[in-house]
């Protein structure tokens, strides 16, 4: 490995923005609060309300993959020092701006031109050109506490997000929950409104011109398509005094039908969001996991409690229906996809037996397969060729006390063309994964450890980088197969990795004066 030594002058305070957002590779749906990739959430239950007598499956956000960031830029935000840093590729020059109080996310428009922060302690968003990084401010309701934007990058919608471990800002007096505020990036206009109680998260149409905000009792659907986008509330549950919580919700790609799953519920929620009504669509015992399949078309659906895949036409959902039997000698309760659609992963997270089974989508095939530990949670590279799975520090049932994972956290990764694995013994839990725009290689870091973990999907070998300090985030660089990783360090640092000559280029100081360490 070598460390290349950049020749870097003095850099003035000029402005900055930090791109969080997270493409998701799917992982288990269910009853433990944690956001996907559009910004949903889905919410928590207690074990003992599930009749089938296992532990709720648990969905995270761990192998969700970084998506690239822009060509010309990488943006790093600031939170305890509020500001946004532009740091330009290749030349790596550096520029930082103020913005608003306690920036805690940035994300940038899909054509790379604006990149937005969301200031918790503010309450307001920082809408920054990605060439000029000239800034305006738009206020938001108070007490908002997590933002999300519509895949055309032209709105961004702010809620109180109680999975969320931000409180949001207090500005004392009397507060709503409900408050959003919908805001239009090109004209700046805010349009706050009131959805149902409790929301959970927000989902937008493929196109970005419908918007549907999730709570217990309504989904609140949002024409972007109007000069004056106002709500529209359908009841999805006939209990409006204890409602059952909305744990998960699909959307097909155009906007015209969502899928609920709700805690408890005996039947999933049709909804049409053109008609504005609902219907109860009939599925097995306990279902804890909803898909839409990649090419938009079917619904899957485990039922955990019947032991049964649920498969829909999402064209007629309730006159197409397929049921598939899953082995009877264990349980699942979530499945992924593979990006072709040509394979699903079965698992479960309350099991603690260390095992998946692979579903061949041609021949209805399922096949058990051993892994080391049991299952925290499941991903698949981009091209659909590697599975990633992760495996906690808890043993289950069937982890011996000979067994080198013992007591520790693990990685499996395992060739889906002939399901040969391998695994990898960590020191520490991975905190974030990233892989190449062309899904070869992937990267995580893992909590309190200074290390760039390196992952060859094609081999299944791994590498590892040392770095100057322990990570905070990861990403990678849009037509390009180099990772940025930003780090501890109380001016600023960021690391540049390029997998091909396994050369370190380092920035500290970046805040005052960037400072190259080799």
């Amino acid at each position: 490995m070598r460390n290349t030594l950049l020749p870097l002058g003095l850099i003035p305070l000029i402005a900055a923005c930090a791109s969080d957002g997270f493409g998701s590779l799917k992982m288990s749906d269910t009853a433990e609060m944690s956001r996907a990739e559009d910004g949903s959430t889905s919410g928590e239950a207690p074990a003992d309300d599930y009749d089938d007598g296992y532990e709720p499956e648990v969905e995270e956000d761990l192998l969700a993959l970084r998506p690239a960031t822009t060509p010309d830029y990488v943006f790093v935000a600031s939170p305890e020092r509020n500001t946004i840093t532009r740091i330009s590729i290749p030349g790596l020059a550096v520029i930082t701006a103020e913005v608003g109080d306690n920036p805690i996310q940035v994300e940038v428009t899909p054509d790379q031109s604006t990149a937005v922060t969301f200031n918790m302690d503010s309450d307001d968003l920082s809408i920054i050109d990605a060439e000029t990084l000239e800034v305006q401010t738009v206020a938001v309701r108070d007490g908002r506490n997590h933002m999300v934007m519509s895949p055309d990058g032209k709105w961004v919608i702010a809620f109180f997000d109680q999975a969320s471990d931000e409180t949001g800002s207090r500005s004392g007096g009397a507060q709503s929950f409900n408050d959003i505020s919908v805001v239009n990036i090109e004209t700046l206009e805010h349009f706050p409104m009131v959805v149902g109680p409790n929301p959970r998260g927000v989902h937008f149409s493929a196109d970005g011109r419908l918007a549907v905000v999730v709570s217990d009792s309504y989904l609140s659907r949002i024409d972007l398509d109007v000069d004056e986008p106002e709500p529209e509330h359908i009841q999805i549950t006939d209990d409006l005094v204890n409602p059952p919580a909305a744990e998960e919700v699909v959307l097909d790609p155009n906007g015209d039908t969502a899928i609920v799953r709700q805690f408890g519920a005996t039947d999933l929620v049709h909804v049409d969001l053109n008609l504005l009504t609902r219907t109860p669509l009939a599925v097995g015992d306990n279902p804890t996991d909803l898909d839409i399949t990649p090419d938009g078309t079917e619904l899957v659906v485990v039922a955990r409690g019947s032991g049964e895949l649920w498969i829909y036409d999402l064209a007629d959902p309730f006159e197409s229906q397929v049921v598939l039997p899953l082995p009877d000698d264990t349980i699942f309760g979530s499945v992924i996809l593979s990006p072709d659609d040509t394979r699903g992963l079965l698992y479960s997270t309350a099991s603690g037996e260390s095992l998946y089974a692979s579903w061949d989508r041609s021949t209805d095939d399922v096949v058990l397969r051993d892994l080391v530990k049991p299952v925290k949670g499941v991903g698949i590279s981009p091209t659909g060729g590697t599975a990633i799975i992760s495996h906690g520090a808890p043993n289950g049932t069937d982890v011996a006390t000979s067994s080198p994972y013992y007591n520790r956290p693990a990685l499996s990764l395992v060739d889906l063309g002939n399901f040969f694995s391998t695994a990898l013994a960590l020191p520490a839990e991975p905190t974030q994964f990233a892989n190449t725009p062309d899904g070869s290689t992937g990267f995580f870091v893992m909590e309190g450890q200074p290390y760039l973990e390196v992952l060859d999907f094609d081999t299944l070998i791994h590498n590892e980088i040392e770095l100057k300090s322990n990570p905070v985030h990861l990403g990678t660089l849009l037509d390009t197969d180099i990772a940025f990783i930003s780090q501890e360090h109380h001016l600023g640092r960021i690391s540049f990795f390029h997998p091909e000559d396994e050369e370190l280029q380092t920035i500290t100081g970046f805040e005052l004066n960037a400072n190259i360490e080799h």
